[in-house]
């Protein structure tokens, strides 16, 4: 089957995806909206299926792949929800201490495409964590329209805290190095540089496509920054200018990336929103910028 990209659809049926997976349009919005630009054989309902996640066609590494050992793990979270499981993946051999990654997802929770995420860090030497933030409501449901809804549920103050329960667990790691980086992909870069303004174990952070925190919390970044946005990302973007002038106003140490004419989430290459050449060099930065900064 050819793979479907960006560029099969109108840019405004793919400006109403963007609002309906982040739970600002509904489902019939969506579908009414891409309605008046379906083509013959195909209405708005298959065009949402063609953009929804092919999770076990994008899979990279395997579950059982022999450079890796995965397992999942419970963490206490006393501020938060009071336990969060997460997915573990580590190098099959370990020489000495490995720095370590928190990988937090997008507004769905621990889906298959983020655990493989977590185990292609793995591949590159990294301890990687991926904490899911559905847990205290039965975990990632299996279905990305359900996940969704869940979300929308959740105390972000006690996730919050569920995610710097987890930073202090990778911290403790017998086989980490005591480095932390996170990255995050769009809610989770939105995390990752939360993060990096309140929790002074975070040693690097990644966000892709990620809010940006307020301007009072810029000041309190400790952590340098690598961050990712998508040219075509209107949406996201309009917080850039304000956030570089914090950035810039306090010194902070970041380097910044704006992938011309890709789409919000370039780097999930479970949709057509996925970008392969920008998500390789985005992704070929990060693994250079945490080698760079969590090692030793």
């Amino acid at each position: 089957m050819t793979r479907r990209t960006a560029s099969d659809f109108h840019p405004e049926v793919l400006r109403l995806f963007d609002l309906y997976v982040h739970g600002l349009a509904s489902r019939r919005a969506f579908l009414v909206g891409a309605s008046k630009y379906a083509v013959a054989g195909v209405g708005a309902a298959a065009l949402l299926e063609a953009l929804n996640p092919r999770f076990a066609e994008a899979q990279q590494i395997a579950k059982d792949d022999s450079r890796i050992a995965t397992s999942f793990i419970d963490i206490a979270s006393p501020q938060g929800y009071g336990t969060i499981r997460a997915y573990l993946a580590k190098p099959a051999h370990i020489n000495g201490k490995a720095p370590t990654v928190l990988v937090v997802h997008e507004n769905r929770g621990l889906n298959p495409h983020i655990e493989d995420v977590a185990r292609r860090l793995a591949v590159d030497g990294f301890i990687a964590l991926a904490p899911d933030a559905l847990t205290p409501l039965g975990g990632y449901p299996g279905d990305e329209d359900k996940a969704r809804d869940l979300f929308q549920k959740l105390d972000q103050a006690k996730t919050r805290n569920d995610f710097i329960a987890a930073v202090a667990a990778l911290k403790a790691l017998s086989d980490g190095n005591g480095k932390v980086g996170v990255v995050g992909f769009c809610y989770g870069g939105g995390v990752a540089n939360f993060l990096a303004a309140h929790e002074p174990d975070v040693a690097a952070a990644v966000p892709f496509y990620g809010a940006q925190p307020p301007a009072e919390d810029v000041a309190k970044i400790k952590a340098p920054l690598l961050i990712h946005y998508a040219g075509a990302d209107e949406r996201i973007n309009a917080g850039w200018p304000a956030f570089e002038a914090a950035l810039k106003a306090n010194a902070i140490n970041y380097q910044a990336f704006i992938y011309a004419g890709v789409q919000h989430g370039f780097n999930n290459d479970t949709t057509p929103r996925y970008d392969a050449a920008a998500a390789k060099l985005a992704w070929d930065r990060t693994i250079a910028f945490f080698h760079a900064h969590l090692a030793g």
